[in-house]
């Protein structure tokens, strides 16, 4: 769903993911396009989900074989650490750079608890966003934007992520207006 660095490639593309903290609530928004080249492969793809006996929001933008095979490595990081997120995604984070066969990955992840959100990378990052929200994808920046301007004048975190990801999907053509949401009370 990100673009591949393969120039012989047609590149997948089409992916906004939005996590949203505000007033004791937890949203996570994706859209539901995919796109290979110019078309719209799929329109109702659902990116975000719950992992971690549903106390985790996670959602990608990337290849989708790549996003599951790093849930299914959280899913086991959280098994192990015993639910404790940011140590699960450190451990994660660290396989993802060091394993030959992770580094090939193309995706980025979104996780988020009661007590964190954080974005995960296959260069070994793992980032807490400065503010109550943080993006990734094609049109993470436009959803982003949106999000930081309206959370002062929303009180709502689902309605500051869907009005956020509906001028995201006015504006970026690999964005489409079939939100998947999914809400944790913090």
């Amino acid at each position: 769903m990100t673009g591949t660095s393969d120039p012989a490639s047609p590149g997948w593309h089409g992916t906004t993911i939005l996590a949203v903290r505000k007033n004791n609530k937890l949203v996570m928004l994706s859209d539901g396009q995919v796109s290979m080249g110019q078309t719209v492969m799929k329109g109702n793809a659902r990116k975000v989900r719950r992992l971690g006996d549903g106390k985790i929001l996670a959602g990608f933008a990337g290849a989708t074989a790549d996003a599951f095979t790093l849930f299914e490595r959280l899913e086991s990081k959280l098994e192990r650490h015993n639910g404790q997120l940011s140590r699960a995604a450190v451990e994660l984070a660290k396989d993802w750079r060091t394993e030959k066969y992770l580094q090939k990955l193309e995706a980025l992840l979104i996780v988020a608890d009661k007590e964190v959100t954080l974005v995960l990378t296959g260069s070994g990052d793992v980032l807490e966003p400065e503010y109550n929200v943080v993006a990734v994808g094609s049109g993470g920046n436009y959803a982003l934007s949106a999000a930081r301007a309206l959370i002062d004048y929303e009180d709502d975190a689902e309605t500051i992520g869907r009005k956020a990801m509906q001028i995201a999907a006015d504006i970026c053509v690999y964005t489409n207006g079939n939100f998947t949401v999914e809400t944790l009370d913090i």
